[in-house]
């Protein structure tokens, strides 16, 4: 992967100058150690710039950003084409040039000049965020790939559309102003992250994932989705019509089988050594088994563990499938100590506030995996979306099938808002009661059930945290409501917008989906796309590492969205048919095992001497100044999780990264860090 910038100045010659651009370009050198390069059009109206990370193709033709034969088209990148081989005979037989042995930059040049862009899209599979420049219509496209998994923010600075792999070289532009955008924030304290296309910074967005944009001459702008994650594309329903039980599971887990077999295969090509993150896990362990199966050296694998709470750690079946397997494998041990070390690099790299404390182990995994001489990794993201493997699924699942439904089915409007009102007034009383309260209050005013796999603030504590009177006027975000880029309603406060955003359009086209199915679509556009994958992102890319995800390859998640609930949860086992696909793959103490997750101690660190420095954070940040948050709520979070009275770990840690955040970007303690 790599790291890319540009800028368009529609209508406006001579704006763009080399320096510019790689000044911007330059604010990501982790991105890219292996080179840079840019290009800027005789006019002065475009410019773009690349850091690059090789993989394939090390040649210096290779470089970018690159053009097409006449210079009519030219191309930057960001990611992997896995199936670019594939069409380089066909477009040399229709009369493409091509100067490099096997790059699959060149394959999008002349993809998108013979095909179109829409005709490429339906063609490559692989992870990517790409700015094309096309002379013939003086248009800028900038296209996400179908999942999510590379970032791709813009801008528009008075006239210039300004695009990058990171929001930092968005604000190494001249006209770029900081600040926070208070819409977004309030989404934020709900989900971890900011939902797509909104970022924290006023003024600043990101393609969401499966989208194209364009700009044309005139600085209009068009956004289009071009993929979705949703049922009817995986599986034919003559496949499976009159199959018995039996033959059902063998169909769904030979498809499941086949599909990852193939999307691990495709994310081994590289001219570069490739290694995977092992936990000890299904995801990882499958990942090593195939992987192996196409390497004819030991591959190399990577853990993190905890020095000070062992009880995290997955150390022991780690290594079980190392030796079973047979891999290179290391392993990395951190404390509190290294922890603090890195906070100041965390809230840099990520950019915008991300409050996922995962962050924390995974880089110094990444780091480990890049001290080894290993440039990409193989990961696991995705996996448990498609497969229903969280307990939190399968307590949302007996949630709505035993309470919630019946409750809205046969509890009549006005007694169900009687209770919501009930629920919602004794909130209060108890740290743990807001979760209750705002599950009665979906219910009882006909909403979803599950907004997402990880909430912070539910809707009663928000309104407890909120001083929804001092968010201000949300007009800034008019130019892309009326573009159709930004849905209107997301500027209101109620996060449960966004949601719906989703949900409406799904249940339009997809009558009669299960509830699992709805579930998975939802974390497809927002936790998996800008919470789980950015942290991968942000995070490896940091140590100039590329993370490849063979779970979210799009024929696999076609397939598996074809799958019901029932199937996905037989007999009440999360990732049943998984578990069955993997069976022979690798030992069956791996697949059964229990459940830990990829965490870090965060609870018991917050209620030391670090819970102590977090909490003079916060309260010295001037973002309390600007008067968005009620202090008192925010000390009774800190007195409830010293008195363990409750755990409000995850509430202290979204406040610290976000107070963390306005005082390293926004507030100017990190100007040095990008100009």
């Amino acid at each position: 992967m790599c790291g890319i910038v540009g800028v368009f100045a529609y209508g406006k010659p001579g704006r763009v100058t080399a320096p510019l651009i790689e000044r911007m370009r330059d604010t990501m050198a982790h991105r890219g150690p292996d080179g840079s390069d840019l290009w800027v059009s005789p006019s002065g109206q475009v410019g773009f710039g690349h850091r690059r990370l090789s993989f394939i193709d090390l040649s210096d033709l290779a470089g970018q950003p690159m053009s097409n034969e006449d210079g009519r088209i030219w191309l930057v990148f960001n990611g992997e084409i896995y199936n670019h081989a594939k069409f380089r005979g066909e477009l040399e037989a229709a009369g493409h040039q091509f100067k490099t042995d096997h790059s699959d930059t060149e394959i999008l040049v002349h993809g998108y000049e013979e095909w179109g862009l829409d005709g490429l899209l339906e063609r490559v599979s692989g992870d990517f965020a790409i700015g094309i420049h096309d002379a013939r219509e003086d248009a800028l496209y900038l296209v996400r790939d179908r999942i999510g998994v590379k970032p791709l923010y813009f801008a528009v600075f008075d006239g210039e559309l300004v695009f990058g792999s990171e929001i930092k070289a968005l604000l190494a532009h001249p006209k770029a102003e900081r600040d926070i955008d208070p819409q977004a924030m309030v989404h934020y304290l709900s989900f971890l992250t900011t939902p797509a296309p909104m970022t924290m910074f006023k003024g600043i967005y990101k393609v969401p994932p499966g989208c194209w944009l364009r700009i044309g001459p005139d600085g209009d702008i068009k956004m289009v989705r071009y993929y979705d994650a949703v049922p009817g594309k995986g599986i034919d329903p003559s496949e499976t019509r009159n199959l018995s039980e039996a033959a059902l599971e063998d169909f769904y887990t030979d498809g499941i089988r086949t599909r990852l077999h193939d999307a691990v295969e495709r994310r081994m090509v590289s001219d570069v050594p490739i290694g995977v993150f092992l936990s000890g896990g299904i995801d990882s362990s499958a990942n090593v088994a195939l992987m192996s199966k196409f390497s004819d050296k030991p591959i190399d694998t990577f853990t993190v563990g905890f020095k000070d709470f062992t009880g995290l750690n997955e150390l022991d079946y780690a290594n079980i499938a190392a030796k079973r397997f047979n891999t290179n494998h290391h392993e990395v041990l951190i404390d509190e100590a290294d922890m603090i070390g890195y906070l100041d690099s965390l809230i840099h790299h990520q950019d915008e506030p991300l409050a996922d404390w995962v962050c924390i182990p995974l880089y110094f995994v990444s780091k480990l995996a890049k001290d080894q001489g290993v440039k990409g990794v193989q990961v696991g993201e995705g996996s448990d979306e498609q497969f229903c493997g969280y307990k939190s699924y399968m307590g949302y699942l007996r949630l709505y099938h035993r309470y919630f439904q019946p409750f809205r089915s046969y509890v009549p409007q006005p007694l169900r808002k009687v209770a919501a009102m009930a629920a919602v007034g004794a909130s209060g009383l108890n740290p743990r009661f807001p979760m209750y309260a705002d599950i009665i209050d979906r219910a009882a005013r006909d909403r979803e059930h599950f907004w997402a796999g990880a909430m912070v603030f539910w809707n009663t504590s928000k309104d407890r945290l909120v001083r929804y009177d001092a968010l201000g006027s949300s007009s800034h975000h008019d130019p892309m409501i009326r573009a159709g880029v930004l849905d209107a309603s997301y500027v209101r406060p109620d996060s449960y917008n966004v949601i719906k955003s989703f949900l409406e359009p799904f249940d339009r086209a997809h009558k009669g989906q299960d509830a699992l199915t709805r579930m998975i679509h939802n974390e497809f556009r927002l936790r998996l796309p800008e919470l789980l994958l950015m942290r991968v992102d942000k995070i490896s890319m940091s140590v100039s590492l590329e993370a490849r995800v063979p779970f979210l390859d799009h024929e696999l998640v076609d397939f598996s969205f074809d799958i019901p609930e029932n199937w996905k949860t037989k007999n009440g086992t999360a990732k049943y048919l998984l578990k069955k696909a993997v069976e022979g793959l690798i030992p069956d103490e791996l697949i059964y095992r229990k459940k830990m997750g990829f965490g870090a101690p965060m609870a018991d660190w917050l209620r030391g001497s670090f819970g102590e420095r977090v909490e003079r954070g916060i309260r010295n940040s001037n973002l309390l100044k600007r008067g968005f948050f009620n202090t008192g709520y925010i000390d009774e979070l800190f007195a409830h999780h010293r008195s363990k009275r409750a755990d409000t770990s995850l509430q202290i840690w979204t406040l610290y990264n976000l107070t963390a955040w306005y005082d390293y970007w926004i507030d100017g303690k990190g100007e040095k860090s990008v100009h």
